[in-house]
């Protein structure tokens, strides 16, 4: 995920405390707003319950309840610098 997971369309869908994620197109409060038609580049109907960032917040998240949510643990990749260093450092 780099750098806020604004383009995140993995499998994960369990929120950082462990709670499993309600799919995106079972919110009855939020349906109209979150939705592939708003949404099509977030797979957001298809992803069944997999954790998104549509919003562009600080990082993926998800529904819990029908109107709570959660960041969902994913961890942040490197910038290219960064991982090209520690390749390096491993390769040494």
């Amino acid at each position: 995920m780099y750098p806020e997971g604004s383009d995140y369309l993995g499998k994960v869908s369990v929120t950082e405390t462990g709670l499993e994620c309600q799919r995106w197109d079972s919110q009855t409060h939020y349906r109209d707003m979150y939705n592939d038609s708003n949404f099509p580049e977030k797979d957001l109907t298809l992803a069944s319950n997999y954790c998104r960032n549509p919003l562009l917040l600080t990082r993926p998240w998800c529904f819990i309840t029908e109107t709570e949510w959660e960041f969902c643990n994913l961890e942040r990749c490197h910038t290219g610098t960064d991982v090209t260093d520690d390749v390096t450092q491993v390769l040494m």
